[in-house]
This record gives structure tokens, C-alpha cells and sequence, in this order.
């Protein structure tokens, strides 16, 4: 009986015992150009490695492998190989040693120094009909994160979740499933640092992180294919990275996608929207984007305009253009029943058989927001390709960008919320063979196939812009043609805390542009929630207001002049930091690296750390913001700085121990410890309505600019950059138009910057630029922060004015800007 355990886990299946025959049949093991196959009874295991750092297993269930397609994977992604070295019981690559028990098919991936990556548990792999289950070993220490825009909190240890796109308004902090499915996670903490899973496959998915069996992982389907990837770090940022070479990385948006974007369901009118618009600019509130939501359509149907409240659609985007504004409006997927109407969308989709059908062959109804309502079957890429031009008219009206709302897909007047499972869909695409499939399969993949029929329409319409499209609901990969928000929340403190924990798991799902509406959706906020609201929401990737008709209005003005003061301040806040922010979203489009972080993603130490943070990110490497971790209470809170030193966002000076010498030399942490970095500092903050503790990491160098009212405005002056000494001193400077693919041909700039602390001060350290485009900056100012005494400074032979501020222990000076490789020296005299 001892060893009937190890023997069982290979396969449980049909018997009453559970246990298939084919368990006992003898293994073969095959090696293959990079990897190995596993062969025992009906089932074989197929590992290869994709490259040295990732892992593709696929299982047969009956000797036959699922076709090789994905929606999420690319085929040349997974054709991609690299050369494996054959071991005894399995291969190597540079990074990984795989090793596989012949008897039991336990996959076992460790680092080359033998640490284990990832392990399966005793039972491997259970098949109960169509369905299976995988189970791994959940090492105490580690904690899991991902899975998308999923509640429950920021770590998935100990929780249970499934992968099924619901229309899930009024959600709970707990409610699941939601509106995405992301079926990849990341587990940080263990022996060989982080790695990823990804499952391929796009059916009912279910995640358990411990919950139903105490130390074991799992994760299965009840069909579809047996398919996924093991991405090892060791860092969680190499583990991201990696993963979005699989499912491919966000399109770098258009610059005022990520000013200020003012938005309610609905604005009811053309009159009404331009009125916000012009109290906007009044009242000097930031702001790039208007959103219309679906009152501005005629009876809630796609692709049409209501001209009794907005009669002019296009005057009234050129005006607003005029002003500084974009303006987004919603395009639903649901297409109205409207026979002998003269609707575009209903009329040609019934000519071409563009939607899909119930089983007996007619074209599925449904009631949604139209009434009676037909949908696209956007698996079909010469759907995709039709349905693309129907925003040809949007296009013409001069409309930036489409919000792709209700694609889970929402279904009224059922209990299921969508669609029945066996609903017809028709697959020709993506190296699929031409077949059917049922909604049952691609229920998760219906919203990412309609966000991508909208960005590859918007793209074809308008070749030389960038597509900015929004969707609710999506699959793995469908970052490349959306970015995403949190769906209907709800104005509460709970939400609030919610929304941060879910961007974090978004972007570190290839989501790097994740929004949830400030105020909550539904409801109402209290004055201090919406003013504690937009201070955090200045931080997020995209930075949308956004409330539920019928709920009081959440426009910054609504509660006083105090209030919007501290708003607005907010919001001009991120318009200065535009240019980080800015780079940042350029380097996620070259990455993947996420915009907002978890402190870990840079910090790995930080997952130890002692304080609450559940509601502290990074946005980049360089700035952490730590709000209140219960952001209703009073009470105070520490807060837990990563080793290297922090510097005060506000004040500009250093954050815990003081690390400057009496003479008034710049120190890193490490000199200033002898060589040792400490392990960091605790700040204890109070919390004030007024204010946001933001820290920035000794070592950066960050760009700002002056306020502007939208991005559309070139700023005044030259721009800011603020040094703060430290190890690892550097900081980059993007550029291009803002707008257009002008980028992808070169027309950008790119300049890393660099600074050192010596013996005489600090020196700054200007590269020569990259590529073509010539910036909006023609002048460049410094200041350096942490500076004690007096100071000299020179840009090459030549004397620089500058001018020390001893109360705030900085020295600043300006420069043109450096088009050539050149030095700064700022030495203590």
C-alpha cells in the first residue's frame, strides 16, 4: 500500500476506484530536439522548452494531442524552441533542469543550482471524463498574484477562483467570478524565485491556491485542451516579461490617454457635455477625454447617434477638439434586431450570416440594451474585418477612441447573464482548423475577439493614429488590442482598497493599463471618499471618473471649493509628472513591464516586510505611494521603504535615517552604511484628506513639466528633472508626437540620463540621444536633492549660474538641452 499513492497520481479517470487501468501500463520516455515525451497507457506528456526560461507541457489525453492553435499564443511564439541537453530522467536548458518520474509522470523544474521552480504533487494529473485537474506543491512561503482583475484581495493563497466573464455589477470584495479571465499566475516566494503558469484554454477554468487542499495548488477545466506554460524568473518582472513575449505587449497608447478622462452613464445631451467641458476648463481641472455612454446612441443602438440630444455630432467633437478635448464614445457588440430599418450593422450582418446561431442553425436573440438583440461571431476573422468597418463613421466624426462595454457577453432577462452554452460559433482564425464550437468554449475569449475586431478596425480606418479602444471583459493576450477597467464597482471605502489590489494583478496579468472608475460606479461617495478617491486615481495607469445614472455627480467640483482644491491639485499633479508617466507606458510597450507595480515586482525583499501593504504600489521603479492601508480610518500606519533609500515626493528630502554627511556629501545608502545596504525604513504617516505619502527611490532621476489644462498644450519652460543621489543613479527621457505610429519609423527620442556621487559632489551624465524627433523641451532644469553647503557647476569648460536652497538642501541650475553626450559636474566648494 505505501507505494500505491505515487502510482495512482498518474492518471485518475473512469473506474469506481478512480483509478484507470492505463496507471499501472509501463512508461516510455522519448527524448525530443528540446524536451522530452512521456508516453504511459493512453496518456503522454510533451515538455519543450519555448527557450531557456519557459516551458510548454501539453498532455494527450487519448495518444492524440489537441490541435496546435491558441487565441492567446502566437504560432511563432510557439514554434519557438531552443536546444535541450538529455538528462536520465528528463533535459536542461541554460536555465532550467527538468526532471520527470517515470513512474509517477511528477514534473519537477528546479534552477541550475537546484532550487526547486516548481514541483507537482503526489497526484499529478486527474481526468475524470472531459475534464482534468493539475496539481502542484504549494511551498509554505510562497504567495500567488495575477489572474487578472480578480477580488478577494491582493495575494490568491488560501482562495478558491473560476475563469467565466460575468456581468458582475455590484460586486462584492469577494464576489467571484467577474468580468475577466486571465488564466496565468505568478508564484513569488518560493526556493527558486518567482515563476509563472499560464493555462491555455479557454473553458470554465478553476484556481485553487490551497483552499480546498491544504498545500496543493491546482487548476483545471471541464474540456479543452491540456496546455501550459511553466515561465521561471528567478524576478517577478523577468516572469512578466516573459510572459508577455507569449501573449504579446501593449500597443504604447496616444500620450492624452493618459491625461485626466471625465466620464458618467450618461450625458445626455450635446449641450450637457459641452457645459461639463466648459466648467472643466473654468474651474482650470486638467482634463483630455469626454466618454459618451450609450444615451448618446439612437435607442441604445451601436453605430448610431441620437440627433434630438446630439444633432451634430461631429461640430460638437471639433469644438470640443478645440478646447483640449478627445472624445471616446461606447460601441456595444450587441447589434439590434431591426429588420426593414435601414441599420447598417443588422441589415449587412444578416446578408453576410455575420452572427452566430442557436443550434438548430437560426441566428441567435437576445435582449440587451437595444431590445431584441443579434452578435457577432467574432471568431471569424472575416467577421473581425466587417465589423472594423463599421466605425468608419466615427472615424469620419473625428471620435478618438471606442469603448467596447457589455462583451462578456452580458445577456438581459437570464439567470446565466450570457449566453446559453450551446450557443454556434464558427472558428476560422488564429491556425485554427475551420469548424464549429460551442459558446461553452468560447464564452472567455468573446470580449478579447470583439476588442480585437474594434482596434484592428480603428487601425485599418485610420493607419497613422494610435487605436484606443476600452474593454470590460477579456482573455490572456487581449492587452494587445485594449486597455481595461474594473467593471461596475461601487462607491465604498472596501472599493476603493479593491481597485488598487486589482490594477496590481492586472498589470502583472499583461494588463498594464488598468483603470476603475473614480467614485465607484454605483452609489454614491462620500466628500472625503471621492477627495481620497481622485488623490489615488491620479496614480493610476489610466485615470477615468466615471458614475452610474441615477447616483449622485461626481464631477470634482460637486462638494466645495475645498474639496476640488485638493482634486484638482491631484490631477495637476499627474499632468507634471506626465513625462515619467509617459516613458513609462513607452518602456511597457517595449517590456512589459507593468505602470503600476507592486512594491515586490522591483523590491523582492518587500514581500517579507512587516508593514500592511495592501494598498502600496510603485508606479514604475521609481516612486512608491502608500496610502492608508484602512483608507477610512484616522488611524496612523507605518510604512515600509525598501532598502537603498526614499526621498519625500513633496518635500524632496530624505525619508527616514538621514544619510547625508556634516560635511554635505551626497551618500548612497551603501556608503553610508559601510558598504552594507540596510534593509530599509519605517515611516509612520497619519493620515490627512489633503495628503498622500509618495516616496521617491534614491537613485532616480525624474521628469516633469509644468501644469497644462490637456496634452494637447505644449508645456511652458524647459522641463524639470530632479535628481535624487543614490545607487544605481539613472532615468530615462522618451519623446515622440503624442499621436501617430511615427514612432515605429523613428521618429522619437530617447535619452538615458545618469548620475554619480564622488568625492567632490555628484556628476550628471547626459547619453547621446536616440532616433530623429526633437522634443518640446529646448531647456532642461535641474535640481539635486539631499545637497548640504555650498556648490559649483559645469556643464563640460563652461560655468553654470546655479542656486543653492539650504532650507530644502537642493542646488538647481538650468541647461539647454543635450543633444550629444555630456557631463555635469556639481562639486561642493
Amino acid at each position: 500500500m505505501k507505494n500505491r499513492p505515487a502510482i495512482a497520481l498518474a492518471l485518475v479517470a473512469v473506474s469506481p476506484l478512480g483509478i484507470s487501468a492505463s496507471a499501472f501500463a509501463q512508461t516510455t520516455v522519448t527524448a525530443t530536439a528540446n524536451g522530452v515525451d512521456v508516453k504511459q497507457g493512453a496518456i503522454t506528456m510533451r515538455v519543450a522548452a519555448i527557450s531557456d526560461s519557459i516551458l510548454r507541457v501539453r498532455v494527450a489525453k487519448g495518444g492524440v494531442f489537441a490541435e496546435d492553435a491558441s487565441w492567446a499564443v502566437s504560432p511563432e511564439a510557439r514554434a519557438h524552441s531552443v536546444s535541450a541537453k538529455s538528462t536520465v530522467n528528463g533535459f536542461s536548458t541554460a536555465a532550467m533542469v527538468v526532471a520527470i518520474d517515470p513512474a509517477t509522470m511528477r514534473l519537477t523544474v528546479t534552477d541550475k543550482a537546484g532550487k526547486v521552480i516548481t514541483n507537482d504533487a503526489i497526484e499529478p494529473l486527474m481526468i475524470q471524463g472531459k475534464g482534468f485537474t493539475l496539481r502542484k506543491s504549494m511551498p509554505q512561503a510562497e504567495h500567488y498574484f495575477g489572474l487578472g482583475d480578480k477580488t478577494g484581495g491582493l495575494d490568491r493563497r488560501g482562495k478558491s477562483f473560476v475563469d467565466w466573464n460575468t456581468d458582475a455589477f455590484g460586486f462584492s470584495g469577494s464576489d467571484d467570478p467577474i468580468y475577466k479571465s486571465i488564466p496565468f499566475f505568478i508564484g513569488v516566494g518560493g526556493a527558486g524565485g518567482s515563476y509563472g503558469i499560464f493555462l491555455d484554454n479557454t473553458w470554465r477554468a478553476s484556481f485553487d491556491f490551497g483552499h480546498r487542499e491544504e498545500n496543493i495548488l491546482s487548476f483545471g477545466a471541464p474540456e479543452g485542451p491540456i496546455d501550459y506554460y511553466v515561465i521561471a524568473g528567478p524576478s517577478t518582472a523577468e516572469v512578466v516579461r516573459r510572459y508577455t513575449d507569449l501573449t504579446g505587449k501593449a500597443p504604447l497608447q496616444a500620450q492624452w490617454a493618459l491625461g485626466y478622462q471625465q466620464s458618467r452613464y450618461s450625458y445626455m445631451s450635446a449641450d450637457e457635455t459641452k457645459q461639463v467641458a466648459a466648467r472643466l476648463r473654468s474651474e482650470k481641472i486638467p482634463t483630455d477625454v469626454m466618454w459618451l455612454d450609450i444615451d448618446f446612441q439612437d435607442r441604445n443602438r451601436p453605430f448610431t447617434v441620437n440627433t434630438k440630444t446630439f444633432p451634430d455630432l461631429k461640430g460638437m467633437v471639433s469644438d470640443l477638439g478645440k478646447e483640449g478635448f478627445k472624445v471616446v464614445t461606447i460601441t456595444d457588440l450587441h447589434v439590434a434586431r431591426a429588420p426593414n430599418q435601414g441599420y447598417r450593422p443588422y441589415d449587412e450582418g444578416m446578408k453576410g450570416d455575420r452572427f452566430v446561431h442557436n443550434p438548430d442553425g437560426s441566428v441567435y436573440v437576445a435582449p440587451v440594451w437595444p431590445g431584441p438583440s443579434v452578435f457577432p461571431d467574432f471568431t471569424q476573422s472575416s467577421v473581425r474585418d466587417w465589423y472594423g468597418t463599421l466605425f468608419q463613421k466615427q472615424i469620419d466624426d473625428g471620435v478618438a477612441g471606442a469603448w467596447n462595454d457589455m462583451n462578456e457577453p452580458a445577456i438581459f432577462e437570464t439567470p446565466t447573464k450570457t449566453m446559453p452554452l450551446d450557443i454556434v460559433h464558427r472558428i476560422d482564425s488564429d491556425g485554427f482548423a475551420p469548424r464549429t464550437g460551442t459558446h461553452a468554449e468560447l464564452h472567455n475569449v468573446y470580449g478579447m475577439q470583439n476588442t480585437r475586431a474594434t482596434y484592428e478596425g480603428l487601425r485599418k480606418l485610420n493607419p497613422d493614429e494610435r487605436a484606443f479602444v476600452m474593454t470590460r471583459a477579456s482573455y490572456a493576450g487581449g492587452q494587445r488590442y485594449a486597455v481595461t477597467w474594473t467593471g461596475d464597482n461601487s462607491a465604498t471605502w472596501d472599493h476603493l482598497k479593491l481597485s488598487v489590489q486589482q490594477i496590481i494583478n492586472m498589470g502583472l496579468s499583461g494588463f498594464s493599463y488598468g483603470a476603475a472608475d473614480v467614485s465607484g460606479f454605483a452609489g454614491g461617495p462620500s466628500p472625503d471618499l471621492l477627495t481620497r478617491w481622485f488623490e489615488i486615481g491620479a496614480f493610476y495607469p489610466v485615470f477615468r471618473n466615471h458614475s452610474a445614472k441615477g447616483t449622485p455627480r461626481v464631477e470634482p467640483w460637486v462638494d466645495g471649493p475645498e474639496q476640488l482644491a485638493v482634486r484638482r491639485r491631484f490631477i495637476e499633479e499627474r499632468y507634471k509628472l506626465m513625462p515619467y508617466l509617459y516613458g513609462l507606458a513607452e518602456l511597457n510597450a517595449r517590456s512589459g513591464d507593468p505602470i503600476l507595480r507592486p512594491v515586490f515586482y522591483d523590491y523582492p525583499s518587500a514581500i517579507t516586510m512587516s508593514c500592511d501593504q495592501s494598498m502600496t504600489f510603485t508606479l514604475g521603479k521609481s516612486l512608491l505611494v502608500a496610502p492608508p492601508p484602512k483608507p477610512e480610518s484616522p488611524q496612523a500606519y507605518d510604512v515600509c521603504l525598501p532598502a537603498g533609500g526614499w526621498y519625500d515626493y513633496w518635500t524632496g528630502k530624505r525619508s527616514g535615517v538621514a544619510q547625508a554627511d556634516t560635511e554635505g556629501q551626497i551618500q548612497s545608502a551603501s556608503q553610508a552604511t559601510g558598504g552594507v545596504k540596510t534593509k530599509g525604513d519605517i515611516v509612520t504617516e497619519t493620515p490627512r484628506l489633503d495628503y498622500l505619502p509618495v516616496f521617491v527611490r534614491a537613485g532616480t532621476i525624474l521628469p516633469r513639466q509644468q501644469v497644462v489644462q490637456s496634452t494637447s498644450e505644449i508645456p511652458r519652460g524647459p522641463l524639470s528633472l530632479d535628481v535624487y543621489p543614490g545607487d544605481d543613479c539613472a532615468g530615462d527621457l522618451y519623446a515622440d508626437d503624442g499621436h501617430s505610429m511615427a514612432f515605429q519609423s523613428g521618429a522619437f527620442m530617447r535619452q538615458t540620463v545618469r548620475c554619480q556621487v564622488t568625492a567632490k559632489g555628484v556628476t550628471l551624465d547626459f547619453e547621446t540621444p536616440q532616433g530623429r524627433f526633437s522634443p518640446w523641451w529646448k531647456q532642461v532644469a535641474v535640481t539635486v536633492h539631499g545637497w548640504k553647503g555650498t556648490n559649483a557647476v559645469k556643464s563640460g569648460d563652461r560655468t553654470v549660474a546655479s542656486i543653492g536652497d539650504a532650507n530644502a538642501q537642493t542646488v538647481s541650475f538650468t541647461i539647454d538641452t543635450p543633444m550629444t553626450a555630456t557631463r555635469v559636474a556639481i562639486a561642493r566648494r
